[in-house]
Protein backbone atom coordinates (compact mmCIF):
# COMPACT_ATOMS: atom_id res chain seq x y z
CA UNK A 1 0.00 0.00 0.00
CA UNK A 2 1.15 3.66 -1.05
CA UNK A 3 -0.10 6.15 0.75
CA UNK A 4 -0.45 9.91 -0.85
CA UNK A 5 -2.03 12.87 0.48
CA UNK A 6 -3.46 16.62 -0.35
CA UNK A 7 -4.02 19.30 1.96
CA UNK A 8 -7.09 20.96 1.18
CA UNK A 9 -10.04 23.51 2.87
CA UNK A 10 -9.82 26.19 4.71
CA UNK A 11 -8.49 24.55 7.72
CA UNK A 12 -5.61 22.87 5.87
CA UNK A 13 -7.40 19.14 6.19
CA UNK A 14 -5.18 15.93 5.05
CA UNK A 15 -7.25 14.32 2.21
CA UNK A 16 -5.46 10.65 2.04
CA UNK A 17 -5.10 8.11 -1.23
CA UNK A 18 -4.79 4.70 0.47
CA UNK A 19 -3.38 2.88 -3.37
CA UNK A 20 -3.20 -0.65 -3.61
CA UNK A 21 0.17 -0.33 -6.25
CA UNK A 22 -0.37 -4.10 -8.23
CA UNK A 23 -3.99 -2.53 -9.02
CA UNK A 24 -3.83 1.43 -8.57
CA UNK A 25 -7.74 1.02 -7.03
CA UNK A 26 -7.49 3.66 -4.11
CA UNK A 27 -9.49 4.26 -0.70
CA UNK A 28 -9.98 8.48 -0.43
CA UNK A 29 -10.12 9.19 3.22
CA UNK A 30 -11.50 12.60 4.47
CA UNK A 31 -12.10 14.33 1.50
CA UNK A 32 -12.91 17.81 3.01
CA UNK A 33 -12.56 20.43 -0.29
CA UNK A 34 -11.56 20.92 -3.78
CA UNK A 35 -13.17 18.18 -5.05
CA UNK A 36 -12.06 18.70 -8.53
CA UNK A 37 -8.18 18.68 -7.65
CA UNK A 38 -8.85 15.94 -6.15
CA UNK A 39 -10.52 14.16 -9.44
CA UNK A 40 -7.85 15.73 -11.03
CA UNK A 41 -4.56 13.88 -9.50
CA UNK A 42 -6.72 10.93 -9.05
CA UNK A 43 -6.84 10.96 -13.04
CA UNK A 44 -3.51 12.21 -13.78
CA UNK A 45 -1.88 9.10 -11.52
CA UNK A 46 -4.89 6.58 -12.92
CA UNK A 47 -6.03 5.47 -9.94
CA UNK A 48 -9.45 4.28 -9.73
CA UNK A 49 -11.48 5.15 -6.18
CA UNK A 50 -13.56 2.53 -4.67
CA UNK A 51 -14.82 4.29 -1.32
CA UNK A 52 -14.77 7.33 0.39
CA UNK A 53 -13.98 6.48 3.82
CA UNK A 54 -14.63 9.37 6.65
CA UNK A 55 -12.98 9.42 10.18
CA UNK A 56 -15.98 11.93 11.13
CA UNK A 57 -18.69 13.90 10.22
CA UNK A 58 -16.70 17.80 10.76
CA UNK A 59 -17.68 19.54 7.77
CA UNK A 60 -13.85 20.57 7.01
CA UNK A 61 -13.24 16.08 6.44
CA UNK A 62 -16.68 15.69 4.12
CA UNK A 63 -17.42 18.58 1.55
CA UNK A 64 -15.61 17.28 -1.42
CA UNK A 65 -17.54 14.34 -0.69
CA UNK A 66 -20.45 14.76 -2.87
CA UNK A 67 -18.76 15.23 -6.24
CA UNK A 68 -16.34 12.24 -5.70
CA UNK A 69 -18.98 10.15 -4.83
CA UNK A 70 -20.83 11.36 -7.77
CA UNK A 71 -17.76 11.01 -10.33
CA UNK A 72 -16.60 7.69 -9.64
CA UNK A 73 -20.17 6.34 -8.07
CA UNK A 74 -18.30 5.24 -4.89
CA UNK A 75 -20.20 3.94 -1.58
CA UNK A 76 -19.36 6.76 1.86
CA UNK A 77 -18.79 4.78 5.00
CA UNK A 78 -18.57 6.42 8.74
CA UNK A 79 -18.90 5.04 12.39
CA UNK A 80 -22.68 4.87 12.89
CA UNK A 81 -22.35 7.35 16.11
CA UNK A 82 -21.85 10.20 13.19
CA UNK A 83 -24.00 9.45 10.62
CA UNK A 84 -26.41 12.11 12.27
CA UNK A 85 -23.43 14.37 11.94
CA UNK A 86 -23.00 13.93 8.52
CA UNK A 87 -26.41 14.81 7.78
CA UNK A 88 -27.12 18.06 9.96
CA UNK A 89 -25.29 21.02 9.52
CA UNK A 90 -25.80 22.46 12.44
CA UNK A 91 -23.57 19.09 14.07
CA UNK A 92 -21.22 19.12 11.13
CA UNK A 93 -20.66 22.83 12.17
CA UNK A 94 -21.15 23.94 8.35
CA UNK A 95 -23.52 26.54 9.46
CA UNK A 96 -20.36 28.18 11.15
CA UNK A 97 -18.67 28.88 7.96
CA UNK A 98 -22.54 29.65 6.37
CA UNK A 99 -22.84 26.38 4.25
CA UNK A 100 -25.10 23.69 5.08
CA UNK A 101 -23.23 20.09 3.94
CA UNK A 102 -25.88 17.07 4.25
CA UNK A 103 -24.80 13.48 3.44
CA UNK A 104 -26.08 10.21 3.72
CA UNK A 105 -23.68 7.42 4.33
CA UNK A 106 -23.91 4.10 2.20
CA UNK A 107 -22.06 2.15 4.93
CA UNK A 108 -22.16 2.42 8.76
CA UNK A 109 -19.45 1.24 10.48
CA UNK A 110 -18.83 -0.53 14.31
CA UNK A 111 -16.08 -0.46 16.62
CA UNK A 112 -13.34 -3.70 15.67
CA UNK A 113 -14.82 -4.43 12.53
CA UNK A 114 -12.41 -5.08 9.93
CA UNK A 115 -12.75 -4.50 6.23
CA UNK A 116 -11.13 -5.23 2.56
CA UNK A 117 -11.71 -2.76 -0.11
CA UNK A 118 -9.49 -2.12 -2.94
CA UNK A 119 -7.85 -5.19 -1.87
CA UNK A 120 -6.51 -3.73 1.51
CA UNK A 121 -7.83 -4.30 4.80
CA UNK A 122 -8.14 -2.47 7.83
CA UNK A 123 -9.79 -2.30 11.27
CA UNK A 124 -12.02 0.13 12.34
CA UNK A 125 -11.25 1.59 15.78
CA UNK A 126 -13.68 3.56 17.14
CA UNK A 127 -12.23 6.54 19.05
CA UNK A 128 -14.98 8.77 20.60
CA UNK A 129 -13.86 12.30 22.09
CA UNK A 130 -13.64 14.65 18.92
CA UNK A 131 -17.04 13.61 17.72
CA UNK A 132 -19.10 10.55 18.90
CA UNK A 133 -18.28 8.83 15.74
CA UNK A 134 -14.81 9.38 15.32
CA UNK A 135 -12.96 6.77 14.30
CA UNK A 136 -9.28 5.76 13.09
CA UNK A 137 -8.51 3.23 10.02
CA UNK A 138 -5.62 1.01 10.90
CA UNK A 139 -4.17 -1.12 8.03
CA UNK A 140 -1.83 -3.86 10.23
CA UNK A 141 0.24 -4.98 6.60
CA UNK A 142 1.03 -1.57 5.82
CA UNK A 143 1.80 -0.43 9.66
CA UNK A 144 -0.48 2.61 9.08
CA UNK A 145 -3.50 4.32 10.97
CA UNK A 146 -5.42 7.42 9.50
CA UNK A 147 -6.18 8.93 13.17
CA UNK A 148 -9.06 11.95 11.84
CA UNK A 149 -9.15 14.96 14.34
CA UNK A 150 -8.16 12.09 17.27
CA UNK A 151 -4.64 12.32 17.37
CA UNK A 152 -2.21 14.64 15.84
CA UNK A 153 1.64 14.84 15.89
CA UNK A 154 2.37 16.33 19.82
CA UNK A 155 -1.51 17.28 20.05
CA UNK A 156 -5.18 16.10 20.09
CA UNK A 157 -7.86 16.78 18.30
CA UNK A 158 -10.33 20.11 19.97
CA UNK A 159 -13.26 18.82 22.52
CA UNK A 160 -15.48 21.98 22.40
CA UNK A 161 -17.54 21.20 19.59
CA UNK A 162 -21.11 19.47 19.72
CA UNK A 163 -20.51 15.75 20.82
CA UNK A 164 -16.86 16.37 22.53
CA UNK A 165 -15.50 15.12 25.25
CA UNK A 166 -12.01 15.80 26.61
CA UNK A 167 -11.84 12.62 28.99
CA UNK A 168 -13.47 10.78 26.26
CA UNK A 169 -10.86 11.27 23.75
CA UNK A 170 -7.69 10.99 25.90
CA UNK A 171 -9.35 7.53 26.84
CA UNK A 172 -9.70 6.60 23.12
CA UNK A 173 -6.30 7.19 22.15
CA UNK A 174 -4.46 5.52 25.25
CA UNK A 175 -6.99 2.25 25.45
CA UNK A 176 -7.18 2.55 21.21
CA UNK A 177 -4.47 4.01 19.55
CA UNK A 178 -1.98 3.58 21.86
CA UNK A 179 -2.29 -0.25 22.00
CA UNK A 180 -1.01 -0.33 17.99
CA UNK A 181 2.82 -1.10 17.59
CA UNK A 182 4.90 1.21 18.51
CA UNK A 183 6.07 1.62 14.80
CA UNK A 184 2.86 2.69 13.37
CA UNK A 185 3.07 5.46 11.57
CA UNK A 186 0.07 7.90 12.14
CA UNK A 187 -1.52 10.25 9.75
CA UNK A 188 -3.67 12.70 11.23
CA UNK A 189 -6.42 14.90 9.86
CA UNK A 190 -4.36 18.08 10.24
CA UNK A 191 -0.76 18.57 10.12
CA UNK A 192 2.73 15.93 9.83
CA UNK A 193 2.98 12.36 10.14
CA UNK A 194 3.79 11.24 13.29
CA UNK A 195 4.45 7.45 15.22
CA UNK A 196 2.71 5.84 17.81
CA UNK A 197 5.93 5.96 19.44
CA UNK A 198 6.80 8.98 19.20
CA UNK A 199 3.31 10.48 20.72
CA UNK A 200 3.71 8.35 23.49
CA UNK A 201 6.61 9.88 24.71
CA UNK A 202 6.21 13.49 23.61
CA UNK A 203 2.24 14.26 23.50
CA UNK A 204 1.70 16.79 26.20
CA UNK A 205 -2.09 16.06 26.45
CA UNK A 206 -1.06 12.06 27.16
Amino acid sequence: MKVEYCVVGMVGTNCYFAVNEETKECLVIDPGDYASALIRKLDEQNYTPIAILLTHGHFDHIMGVEELKQKYEIPVYIHEEDAQMLERPELNCGSMIGTRVSLKADHLLRDGEEQTLAGLTFRVLHTPGHTPGGACFYFPEAEVVFSGDTLFCESIGRTDLPGGSMSQLVRSVREKVFQLPDLTIVYPGHGEPTKISTEKQCNPFL
